[in-house]
């Protein structure tokens, strides 16, 4: 038997936006035809705030959307001249975006080239530092000011590049052919230049760190009491190496004084490697007098594995998992890796493979949406590991989201008291109403149940 109880009259902190996603679902259009924007509507109805630009149409890019070199298309062209920018496709999807709602995060870089052993030709690092700040201030400026015939959108985050500490080998790093310190000082002058432009009206941060993985390898090298793991995933050169990355960027920004809003990082792995990764950021940051910045976990998925995991109910259990585990750690935003509508390739968890109808690993996201909406976390205890909770309250309602990934059936005690609504979520259930005592009830492997009611 299993215990939950919960004191809705006792507020511990806000909801965050634990469910926000990347690459936006869109059509590709017929001939002759624009890109259909029209399933953003999914990420409206689940209240989900942000969309990460990273990764964005087609295969990986399309180039034509988001990246620097597709906005900016001759390097050597006048930086101050409208004319030198291409933001066609880039206002589409922006725009297809506020029609529905969802604020963009935008990643001011490039997109992984993954075959970048035969050749690599837009990950390399920036001819001139100065000039390539100066694009990414005038893009800013066409979105959030009016610049070149542009808008009003006010959006808050820039993230500047994406992993470029994806792999040790200068030929075989996907994201960035520099060196480490390279890519150190572009952040700092790029982040420099943005905020002496635009100071508190953008956050600026990064930089997308690809995993701390490296902790489970040696924990007592990074002052941590936890298990060791023997698997090569954590012990190797490469994660060595961007472990390396990392404490060279923080002693980097330190001493160039380069400002940072917040810190972004990646994780394709468990709840319990999640959550154990991001005490270790939060632990790092603030030994260098950063505890006070966001951190952003804004790449992941622990269901990708197609054939095993993705199409079942482990999905939608896990997923949910995730994201009221860090709701209870310092990490002030997740975002899912990823939302995409076409070329559904085992990340992209939104859709049913076979209908492109939404899937019940979406409705996980939408039944945390109802808890995001309600604004206010609540007191919440569990005596049960693997029962993962949260509960939320405004004035007008209450609720609370559970997921069962102990491995067997649970049956479930909690002090709730009126008439609650009740949904289950699994391959079998898309967010279906069911009919359930809110005091006493068996919850199954791999199941997760939303419960919520109005306050009289």
């Amino acid at each position: 038997m299993a215990n939950i109880n919960i004191d809705f009259d006792k507020i511990t902190g806000k909801i965050k936006p634990m469910h926000a996603v990347g690459q936006p679902p869109f059509k590709g259009g017929g001939f002759g035809k624009g890109h259909d924007f029209s399933p953003i509507q999914i990420l409206k109805d689940a209240n989900i705030p942000y969309s990460r630009l990273h990764d964005v149409g087609g295969a990986f890019g399309s180039n034509r959307f988001v990246d620097i070199p597709n906005i900016f298309r001759d390097f050597e062209a006048d930086v101050d001249d409208p004319a030198s920018y291409d933001f066609a496709f880039t206002d589409t999807l922006i725009k297809g975006l506020a029609d529905y709602g969802v604020a963009p995060y935008f990643r001011l870089g490039v997109t992984i080239e993954n075959q970048c052993v035969v050749r690599a030709y837009r990950i390399h690092p920036p001819k001139d530092y100065d000039k390539w700040a100066k694009i990414c201030e005038h893009i800013i400026r066409h979105y959030n000011e009016g610049w070149a015939d542009g808008f009003n959108y006010g959006i808050k985050y820039w993230e500047i590049w994406n992993e470029p500490d994806n792999r040790e080998f200068p030929d075989m790093n996907q994201m960035w052919t520099g060196t480490p310190e390279e890519y150190y000082r572009l952040y700092d002058v790029t982040a420099k230049h943005l905020k002496a432009c635009f100071g508190d009206k953008i956050k600026v941060g990064g930089y997308a760190c690809t995993g701390v993985y490296g902790i489970f390898g040696n924990p007592e090298k990074y002052g941590l009491e936890i298990e060791r793991r023997e698997e090569k995933r954590y012990n190797s050169p490469r994660e060595d190496y961007r472990m390396n990355f990392l404490y060279g960027f923080l002693d980097y920004i330190k001493e160039h004084n380069s400002p940072i809003d917040f810190f972004s990082w990646h994780v394709y792995s468990t709840v319990d490697t999640a959550e154990k990764m991001a005490d270790f950021i939060d632990k790092v940051l603030t030994n260098y007098g950063l505890g006070h910045i966001e951190t952003h976990l804004n790449e992941w998925n622990n269901s990708h594995d197609r054939l095993q995991n993705r199409d079942c109910s482990y999905a939608s259990a896990q997923t949910a998992a995730m994201m009221c585990g860090m709701q209870n750690k310092k990490t002030s935003m997740l975002m899912y890796y990823d939302a995409k509508y076409v070329a559904l390739g085992p990340y992209a968890g939104f859709y049913d493979v076979k209908t492109y109808e939404p899937s019940n690993v979406y409705y996980t996201f939408k039944a945390f949406g109802e808890l995001y909406k309600l604004g206010n976390q609540t007191e919440l205890n569990c005596d049960t590991n693997g029962l993962y909770a949260v509960s939320a309250a405004s004035d007008t309602e209450k609720a609370v989201l559970i997921t069962n990934t102990t491995g067997s059936d649970q049956v479930i005690e909690t002090n709730l008291e009126g008439e609650f609504e009740a949904y289950l979520i699994d391959i079998d259930h898309l967010m279906t109403n069911e009919e359930i005592n809110p005091k006493k009830f068996t919850l199954k492997e791999n199941q997760v149940i939303l419960l919520k009611r109005g306050i009289k």
